[in-house]
């Protein structure tokens, strides 16, 4: 059992390896504060992989260009899903090293009919996105997060909530003095679905007698943003807490942020993945959308997005056949990078210590996930497991093993079962976390610095 602190990777650490881990977790922070959506992460993700080399792969096939080892070329998919190639020296049909992660998080979706007034005041209605405990969003400051797209097609970018100037928003909750009936409730009933609308304004326009909060609501929008009230109709607007992302502890040794699951794993894969240059094994770095809803859609993990980028790389490097992107596909191996479940001092019941993830033991496999008798699991070989055990251990990254808490106590998913229908082996690994699915989760810094030690690792294997 872990509970000391001989594993723990901060013991080990020279000056220099400490100074990449604060450059690092400094970029991850950042990149946190400004990536609060899928949309915005590609596009900060884009911007990385340009900086890096990387090519748009849709741009080198209508020219005609011919790929080669050594180039690097991206795609993405409806501005919300991502992949990366870095083309190596071997056949294609030895297979890939893939990093695969979700850049999606649990959310609130702005309705397509959501503005109303009640009371006096104007709200937005809302939709909850992925797993969340309702109660955790309320009294908390939000920001609204998208794109609107009017019946012209132009786009109209939405950031409200994050500058010092702006201001935010919130779901109201019900006074203590009054709320002993609610007290009585389970957890999950004290706060409804459909009461998790957020305020937005309060000040009525002059001369109207119906709705003149709503109303003047309307305006503001109008003005500020050039925004209709039907404009909601095609509009993909998320409410997330606001504020940026922060150094946690008096040693500052831990995140606290909104949004790590799974934007840890996707930041420390693409931080490895553009640090890397020849490969002997083509590399791929995949990021998608939908994970949390069950990977569905033509941005999720089950869509043919990956396959049909894939279909084109290798068509235009000249090797392209059904059969060839099959057996490139059976023999790639992939870490699926995802969050686990960290262990929780102050709720030991739900883990086993034996087989839990602990804050700064480095960076966490789970051999299988799922639910209870490991129901929507891959479960990854021990010829696969031990093969990345003789890698790591070659690199000298810290490492752990983990379940993501006690046999019964309930259970989750990742993309990793979707990509093993291929027949490539595939595990889960990534960095564990505190306080999952709430609107600011916790991790360690020197997890984070030896998943991105793990994906490189891995990536030059």
């Amino acid at each position: 059992m872990r509970l000391d602190n001989t594993d723990n990777a901060w013991l080990t650490y020279s000056k220099n390896d400490r100074r990449e881990l604060i450059e690092l977790t400094d970029a991850y922070m950042d990149f946190l504060s400004k990536c609060k959506t899928e949309r915005e992460c590609v596009t900060e993700i884009v911007d990385m992989a340009r900086k890096a080399g990387y090519k748009d792969l849709y741009d080198i096939v209508e020219k005609g260009k011919h790929l080669k080892h050594g180039d690097k070329v991206y795609a993405t998919c409806m501005d919300k899903s991502i992949v990366l190639f870095n083309l190596g020296n071997e056949p294609f049909e030895n297979g890939m090293n893939i990093l695969g992660a979700h850049v999606d998080s649990p959310r609130l979706d702005i309705k397509q009919n959501p503005l109303y007034e009640d009371g006096g005041m104007a709200y937005l209605n809302t939709h909850y996105y992925g797993g969340i405990k309702k109660y955790q969003y309320v009294t908390i400051p939000l920001a609204i997060h998208g794109v609107v797209v009017k019946t012209d097609g132009s786009i109209v970018d939405v950031v409200i909530g994050e500058d010092e100037k702006d201001p935010v928003f919130t779901i109201t909750d019900l006074l203590i003095h009054l709320a002993s009936e609610q007290m009585e409730k389970k957890a999950a009933k004290a706060v409804e679905g459909e009461n998790l609308d957020i305020l937005v304004g309060s000040v009525p326009v002059k001369g109207k007698e119906k709705n003149p909060v709503k109303e003047n609501i309307v305006k503001l929008l109008k003005e500020r943003y050039g925004i209709d009230e039907n404009d909601f109709m095609s509009a993909e607007l998320e409410v997330v807490p606001a504020g940026r992302a922060r150094s946690l502890g008096l040693d500052e040794s831990m995140v606290l942020s909104y949004g790590q699951d799974d934007r840890v794993c996707a930041y420390t894969s693409l931080a490895a993945f553009l640090s890397v240059s020849e490969l002997e094994r083509t590399g791929v770095c995949l990021l998608v959308d939908k994970e949390e809803i069950g990977s569905v859609g033509a941005t999720g993990m089950r869509s043919r997005f990956f396959e049909n980028t894939l279909a084109e790389v290798m068509n235009a490097a000249g090797v392209y056949s059904e059969l060839a992107m099959r057996r490139t596909l059976a023999n790639s191996k992939m870490l699926s990078s995802d969050v686990t479940a960290s262990f929780d001092p102050l709720y030991p019941n739900v883990f086993d210590k034996q087989n839990s993830s602990y804050f700064g033991h480095g960076v966490a496999f789970s051999k299988y996930t799922g639910r209870r008798g490991k129901s929507g699991s891959n479960d990854a070989s021990p010829e696969y497991m031990a093969q990345l055990r003789s890698i790591l251990d070659a690199r000298n990254v810290r490492y752990q093993t983990c379940e993501l808490g006690k046999v019964d106590a309930g259970g989750g998913g990742t993309i990793a079962f979707i990509m093993s229908l291929y027949g490539m082996d595939v595990i889960d690994c990534g960095v564990a976390v505190l306080s999952m699915h709430s609107p600011y989760e916790v991790t360690s810094k020197s997890d984070i610095y030896e998943a991105t030690k793990a994906y490189k690792a891995f990536l030059m294997a």
